[in-house]
């Protein structure tokens, strides 16, 4: 399946005056803290891909939690768009819709994503036992600083929810799954002082796998405890984000489904989804002739401009093959003509160079903001092409 970016897709629709109807839709009957509410299914969908969602919008309980927890825009993106994707595995679009989670609120996310506490350090916090909710290693409180956090690291960086509803016979729609994302850190930061510098501990990936393995058991329990999540089938998926500096992603490394009637996790499946950037040595290390491809539509962008060279990629990788690659070609033009005419150029060179199995994407930009918009889905035969007035 490949990698997409949902809100892309919209704004592409919206801009090319295709945006969906809502006047031919369904109504329906949901429940809504104990009371049955109408609520609306439009019947136009984007993809058969894509999931549908209700009206009106139902905003998580711990909405913009995500922006503060993980380490850039780029792990923010793709832990949300990667976890609706993973979320295929177990929910079929076609017979499930698409909620913001409603289960956890923003306080019990950031209960869970604390240190645990000692018996010393509950007293001294003045908190109880039933207090004790964090899910990452004890900071003892003593000792070197260096070590503590070097053989206690912050392992558990956030925790998403995406609900997921099915249609029943009465025209009303109820809770049919839930899928629960853990963003791990592939690096600890941490302060010796207040305000003091920042030291950082890479996290071995094998470890950081076992670790996430035992916190999903411990949030499994937790959300069984729940009334409206003992019996429904449940997803859980491990992200491992990517450092601070990073201009990539990170990815998804595992998923387990778990059955609606089972507290208990069996099998993990293994993931093999890499984001790297082009050109670097690291792509060209292990994917050279996908580099040299890309170097090569560099190369012919650089010859309309000659004194440009600013073009950068990000290519998506799954088990091994390119799935998707996002193009950023940031540069200076002196009138509309000229981008209309470079913006037509590179739309040819994308058809010219990549094959036409990689879904691939280029977002034009100047200092005036964005110029033009490119989008080349697999299998097309023709870009769709956005230029901005």
């Amino acid at each position: 399946m490949r990698k997409h970016s949902i809100l892309g897709m919209i704004l592409i629709l919206l801009l090319a005056g295709c945006a969906p109807s809502f006047e031919d839709k369904q109504e329906v009957v949901q429940d809504s803290k104990d009371k049955k509410e109408t609520a609306i299914i439009p019947k136009y969908k984007i993809s058969e891909e894509y999931y549908q969602t209700i009206l009106p919008f139902e905003p998580s309980k711990a909405r913009g939690l995500v922006v503060s927890n993980l380490n850039t825009r780029y792990d923010i993106e793709e832990f949300e768009n990667g976890l609706m994707r993973l979320a295929q595995t177990q929910f079929d679009p076609e017979d499930y819709l698409f909620q913001e989670g409603q289960m956890l609120d923003s306080s019990t996310i950031s209960s869970w994503l604390n240190r645990k506490y000692t018996d010393s350090q509950l007293k001294e916090k003045k908190k109880k036992d039933s207090e004790n909710l964090g899910l990452n290693p004890v900071d003892p409180g003593k000792g070197d600083i260096d070590k503590r956090n070097k053989e206690n690291p912050i392992y558990l960086a956030h925790i998403l929810e995406h609900n997921y509803l099915v249609k029943t016979k009465d025209n009303s729609v109820s809770l049919g799954g839930v899928v629960i994302g853990l963003a791990l850190n592939s690096v600890h930061y941490y302060q010796k002082e207040a305000y003091g510098a920042t030291y950082e501990k890479t996290i071995d990936s094998k470890k950081l796998k076992q670790e996430g393995e035992k916190i999903a058991a411990e949030v499994l329990k937790r959300l069984r405890k729940m009334d409206k999540l003992k019996n429904v089938p449940i997803t859980i998926a491990l992200f491992e984000q990517n450092e601070k500096s990073s201009v990539v992603p990170g990815n998804f490394i595992s998923y387990t489904n778990i059955d609606k009637n089972s507290d208990s996790i069996g099998k993990w499946t293994n993931l093999d989804e890499e984001y790297f950037l082009f050109p670097s040595a690291a792509a060209e290390k292990k994917y050279r002739d996908d580099v040299n491809t890309f170097t090569n539509f560099k190369e012919d962008v650089e010859e309309y401009f000659p004194n440009f060279n600013g073009v950068i990629g990000r290519a998506f990788y799954m088990d091994d093959q390119l799935q998707s690659l996002n193009i950023d070609i940031p540069i200076q033009f002196y009138g509309n003509s000229e981008a209309i005419g470079f913006t037509q150029y590179v739309a040819g060179l994308i058809m010219e160079r990549f094959p036409n199995y990689i879904a691939v994407q280029v977002s034009i930009t100047s200092v005036n903001g964005p110029e033009a918009l490119i989008v080349r889905e697999a299998n097309q035969d023709e870009p769709t092409v956005h230029i901005y007035e």
